[in-house]
């Protein structure tokens, strides 16, 4: 098959994105598919040829990309592109995925995991991986995902959706609850995230979320393990526990930095334990309508209480994220995940 193995974009995830991509694009390949990864923002930027000839290429048209630390400058990416569209499409994107027999989305955050990518796709007839553009858009949001679980009766912490600006902060940062975990609606890789425990670090948190768009939801902290289960077509998978270095948060920088966090698969967790997690995450998966692969994390506390905090539609696939590690668990491979996610997807397809 001709695949387009679409990564990039312009989020704050868009490095691990295209690190995921290039996986994935050398997987489909060994599997003897004409795969070639676009990034999404800078499309055919320096592709001279049709779109529909990027398939005989031998190699990426980006690449080698690492994850660093920190987020990625999104300014200096947008400068760096040639045309300067504001088109969160690259010259020659929608043209390449269109000569294409399949989508393989290795996007994450806002570019990708809200549905609008999806929705481009479903009114231009272009399939591809993943979930469809509504119950994309919903998981992301995790104010609508909270209101799905409470509805599902799926446990998940108290919490509360806010818009704020600068001149609410210091009324917010006296009135809130602590401790306390606040989010930013839509994001994504533990990026735009602060767990307060102080008045003083609850106020700093809500400045800092400014630059996310002053819309958070803000939830009670609760201590514990941290979990995550992957769902497969229509079952769920072995469970991860996330262990990073000297017991800090499970952030950015632990999830993609060699050696910053242990990761055990299977979990060390009870039976009970594991079919709380993956029960629960199946059922918001389905309640969201989602399609083919999700992946939910939850905080198993001292009582033994499964939490659920968020369910990802498209879970990381670099070679240090966490839905192929459950696979491994089972017995399938890296490009045998990639050949699954793909055939399931395309026999959705067939279905709508």
């Amino acid at each position: 098959m001709d695949i387009v193995v679409l990564a990039g974009g312009l989020s704050p995830e868009r490095n691990v994105s295209l690190v995921s991509g290039q996986g994935i694009c050398r997987a489909l390949r060994g599997l003897g598919h004409r795969a070639v990864v676009i990034d999404m923002f800078f499309g055919l930027e320096g592709w001279d040829g049709k779109p529909g000839d990027i398939f005989e290429k031998p190699e990426n048209l980006c690449g080698g990309e690492a994850i660093r630390a920190e987020a990625p400058d999104l300014e200096e990416v947008r400068r760096t592109r040639a045309d300067q569209s504001a088109s969160l499409f690259g010259p020659g994107t929608l043209e390449a995925c269109a000569a294409a027999d399949a989508v393989f989305l290795g996007l994450h955050g806002e570019c990708g995991e809200d549905g609008r990518v999806q929705a481009v796709f479903d009114l231009l007839g272009i399939p591809y991986t993943g979930s469809g553009h509504l119950a994309s858009g919903m998981a992301m949001n995790k104010a609508v995902t909270k209101q799905i679980m409470e509805r599902a009766g799926i446990l998940t912490a108290p919490w509360r959706e806010i818009l704020y600006g600068e001149d609410d902060i210091s009324r917010l940062a006296e009135e809130l609850p602590l401790p306390c975990a606040v989010k930013t609606i839509n994001g994504g890789s533990s990026l735009g995230v602060a767990l307060p425990d102080t008045r003083a670090e609850l106020k700093d948190a809500l400045r800092e979320m400014l630059q996310y768009g002053g819309h958070v939801i803000v939830e009670k902290k609760i201590k514990g393990r941290d979990i995550t289960v992957g769902i497969l077509g229509d079952r769920y998978l072995p469970a991860v526990e996330m262990i990073p270095e000297s017991g800090a948060y499970f952030d950015y920088a632990a999830k993609y930095q060699e050696g910053r966090s242990l990761e055990v698969c299977p979990a060390p967790i009870t039976e009970e334990q594991w079919k709380a997690a993956g029960e629960a995450a199946l059922k918001l998966h389905r309640a969201l309508g989602l399609r083919v692969y999700s992946r939910a994390d939850f905080v198993l506390d001292a009582d033994g209480l499964m939490w659920c905090l968020e369910i990802n539609s498209l879970p990381g696939m670099t070679p240090a994220s966490l839905l192929p590690k459950e696979a491994a668990a089972i017995g399938m491979t890296y490009p045998e995940l990639c050949q699954e996610i793909l055939n399931l997807s395309l026999k959705e397809v067939k279905h709508i």
